[in-house]
C-alpha cells in the first residue's frame, strides 16, 4: 500500500500523473488529507472510481483515541493514540495565552535511555512515518476543537534519530496548502546528537532548537544521559555554537532539576561558562517523578535560577501544566503497557 499522506505535493502530483489523472487532482487530495479526512470516500470532489482506486492502493490509517485525559486545572489534554499496527504514542495539547501548542511524538518508544524519562523505559519499537506525525497535529486539533498554532517535537522519541521523517513532516506541516504552520512556530528537541545537529544547521531552518542538556559536566550527564558517553559536553556545545552561527537562531537548553544530582552552585557556574559568548536560553524544568526512577525533584530551582541570572544567563522556569493528569512524556503509554502485562 502506498503511504500517500507522507508524500509532498510534488511527489503526489507525479503519483497522480502515473495514474493518468490531471495534476489538479493531487492538490485536491493533498488538501483533503491535510484537513484530516479519515477515508478517501469523504473526498467529495473526486470521482467514485478514483476514490475506490485510492482506497484499494493507498494507505490511509488515522489514529484512534485509546485514552484521553483532560486537566481540570488548565485544560491540558493528553492523548494516547493507537496506531494502525496496535502501537500507542502520546500527544499533549497545551493552552497558552498566545495560542494552542501541541507536543508530538516522533517514535514509538525511545532508545536514548535517559534516566529521568518514562518514554525510554521499554526501549524503541519503531520510527513514526511523516503521516503519523502529521496526524497527531490534525486529529488533536479536530478532537479538541482547539486550533493549533505551535508545535513542539518533544514527545516520545528522539526527533533527530528519525531525521529524514522529521524533515519531511516539517515540509508537510509548513506547506501553504496544508496546515501552513510557520517554522518559527515549531520547536525541535534533541538529547544532543551532534552529527544530526550539524546536518540540521546546514538546512538553515528557522525553527527553534531545544537541547536537552540536564547537566553541564560529563560525569553527571553521562550518568543520567547515556548519549553523552559518545559525545561529551564540550563537543555538544561546539555543535550548538556552529548551529547558531549558521542559522542565527538562539538555542533553548532544557534542564530538568534533579535533587542532589545537577542542581549545585558549581554546576550553575559551569553552565554559565559554557554559554558565555553565544546567545542561549535556559529553561529549568521541575522534575516529574517516574516511579521506576530513584531521581527526585530538586529543592533548589529558585537558587539555581538566581545563580545563572547573576552571570547574565537568560533563564525561565517551565510552568507545570496538566498537574492532575499524566501529562509528562511517556507516562500514559507506560501506564497502559503495565496494565496490559
Amino acid at each position: 500500500m502506498t503511504d500517500i499522506k507522507s508524500m509532498d505535493l510534488a511527489e503526489m502530483t507525479a503519483y497522480f500523473k502515473d495514474l493518468g489523472e490531471p495534476a489538479f487532482r493531487a492538490k485536491q487530495v493533498f488538501q483533503w488529507l491535510h484537513r484530516g479526512v479519515r477515508s478517501f470516500g469523504e473526498m467529495s470532489n473526486l470521482s467514485k472510481a478514483l476514490r475506490e482506486k485510492l482506497a484499494e492502493t493507498c494507505l490511509l490509517a488515522p489514529p484512534t483515541v485509546e485514552r484521553k485525559q483532560v486537566s481540570a486545572l488548565d485544560g491540558t489534554i493528553k492523548y494516547l493514540w493507537r496506531l494502525h499496527d496496535g502501537n500507542c504514542i502520546e500527544t499533549v495539547l497545551m493552552r497558552y495565552k498566545h495560542g494552542n501548542t501541541v507536543c508530538i511524538s516522533s517514535q514509538v518508544g525511545c532508545r536514548m535511555g535517559c534516566a529521568f524519562c518514562a518514554s525510554t523505559l521499554a526501549g524503541k519499537v519503531r520510527d513514526l512515518t511523516p503521516a503519523e506525525m502529521l496526524d497527531q497535529v490534525l486529529f488533536t486539533q479536530i478532537d479538541s476543537g482547539a486550533p493549533i498554532s505551535n508545535i513542539v517535537l518533544m514527545g516520545i522519541g528522539e526527533p533527530l534519530d528519525n531525521f529524514d521523517t522529521v524533515m519531511r513532516f516539517l515540509t508537510l506541516v509548513n506547506h501553504p496548502e496544508g496546515l501552513n504552520i510557520g517554522m518559527r512556530h515549531i520547536s525541535l528537541s534533541t538529547c544532543g546528537l551532534v552529527d544530526q545537529i550539524d546536518k540540521l544547521a546546514d538546512l538553515r531552518l528557522q525553527l527553534t532548537l531545544s537541547v536537552s542538556l540536564h547537566a553541564p559536566d560529563d560525569e553527571t550527564r553521562s550518568r543520567i544521559m547515556p548519549v553523552n558517553r559518545a559525545v561529551g559536553v564540550e563537543r555538544l556545545f561546539e555543535s550548538c555554537r556552529r548551529y547558531f552561527e549558521k542559522t542565527g537562531r538562539r538555542i533553548s537548553y532544557e534542564y530538568a532539576m534533579i535533587d542532589g544530582v545537577n542542581d549545585s552552585d558549581w554546576q550553575a557556574d559551569l553552565l554559565a561558562a559554557h554559554l558565555k559568548g553565544t546567545p542561549g536560553h535556559v529553561n529549568l524544568i521541575p522534575l516529574n517523578e517516574v516511579k521506576e526512577s530513584p531521581l527526585k525533584p530538586s529543592r533548589r530551582v529558585a537558587a539555581f535560577q538566581r545563580r545563572l541570572e547573576q552571570q547574565g544567563v537568560t533563564v525561565t522556569v517551565r510552568r507545570k501544566l496538566g498537574g492532575d493528569i499524566d501529562a509528562s512524556c511517556g507516562q500514559l503509554r507506560r501506564r497502559q503497557m503495565l496494565e496490559q502485562q
